[in-house]
């Protein structure tokens, strides 16, 4: 329903700066055009420790679905949230090969051997939505040169996202670094969105 004002001259419709209608109510009309939800997010998350832990609890409450691999069966709990699929196998890098194209890899496990082994495997994908990994500024250094040397090229090492979670959160507690993880998955989600709307629209 169009809002109406009264000049003394009759009834209009209520317009904006740039003269179009504006359209009171909490209801949208038919014919106005709604952005597309983003699709759920494929998450694949390696680690069972205590962080991996604290963000397997959000991730349940968020849009996705979740793959959490660790090798060491007794670390997982007897109870996960209905989107989180637990996966022990002692060959990791057979996950990320079977990832869907479009994957969130995250990378948190108990061995930095095992980190660079599983950065070395997602970076030979070109189809990935995401590569998080934890560690420090030093450990991003050494694995970037690594992975130079492993014929990574210089440009995509940008690809990987390490230290991980937004900026700005510097408490080192589990469950703070599983809130700065999932406030960057979801702003990137929208960003990602955002762009395949916009190229849709050219």
């Amino acid at each position: 329903m169009q809002a109406r004002m009264n000049d003394g001259g009759g009834a209009k419709p209520a317009t904006n700066d740039a003269g179009s209608p504006v359209h009171i109510g909490r209801r949208g009309l038919a014919s106005e055009q709604v952005a597309p939800r983003p699709a759920p997010m494929h998450i694949v998350l390696f680690g069972a420790g205590h962080v991996g832990h604290a963000l397997v609890q959000l991730l349940g409450s968020l849009p996705c679905v979740v793959q959490w691999v660790d090798e060491r069966d007794e670390l997982f709990p007897d109870e996960t949230p209905p989107n989180v699929q637990v996966e022990a196998t002692d060959t990791p890098d057979a996950v990320v090969d079977a990832a869907p194209p479009g994957a969130w890899f995250l990378v948190m496990t108990h061995n930095h051997a095992l980190d660079f082994s599983l950065a070395a495997r997602i970076m030979r994908r070109r189809d990935f939505s995401y590569f998080g990994m934890i560690g420090s500024k030093t450990k991003r250094v050494k694995f970037e040169r690594r992975l130079l040397e492993r014929g990574v090229e210089l440009e995509r090492l940008a690809e990987m996202t390490c230290p991980i979670g937004v900026e700005g959160i510097v408490d080192k507690a589990p469950a703070a670094i599983a809130i700065a993880v999932c406030a960057q998955l979801l702003r990137l989600r929208t960003r990602q969105a955002a762009a395949g709307l916009a190229s849709a629209q050219v």
